[in-house]
């Protein structure tokens, strides 16, 4: 995990020594002050040289699996998050199955098919 953005790295260093939020983040803070990945990922705002509150999870292969923007006073959910982490770990290795929105690990996937439409509210019980 690596959170980035435009700020310089001394602004993030005085965000973890100063916000008790931050206070037991171990994961790097990675500076963007020119912008480049943020354009890279279609969340910098040329007006404002700030980057919205882009959320994507990566798989080890490189490959997209979420995308989420909000706008800059929007916060995430770290809970949902894990969730989603969580969720396309297990779609790994079962990438028949599908997830339902609120999934968590040990509980009922879904076997998507063309029997299923209109029907996920049955099938989830």
């Amino acid at each position: 995990m690596i959170t980035v953005s435009t700020d310089t790295k001394f602004v993030h260093l005085a965000w973890q020594k100063d916000e008790r939020l931050l206070e037991k983040v171990k994961y790097p803070m990675g500076a963007d002050p020119t912008g480049k990945l943020s354009k890279l990922f279609g969340v910098y705002d040329g007006n404002t040289g700030l980057a919205l509150r882009g959320t994507f999870l990566i798989s080890p292969e490189g490959r997209l699996l979420n995308s989420e923007v909000n706008f800059y006073n929007v916060g995430r959910n770290s809970d949902e998050l894990l969730r989603k982490i969580q969720a396309n770990g297990y779609l790994a290795e079962y990438s028949e199955e599908a997830c339902p929105a609120k999934w968590k690990p040990g509980e009922k996937t879904l076997k998507p098919s063309a029997g299923m439409v209109g029907k996920v509210y049955d099938a989830l019980k």
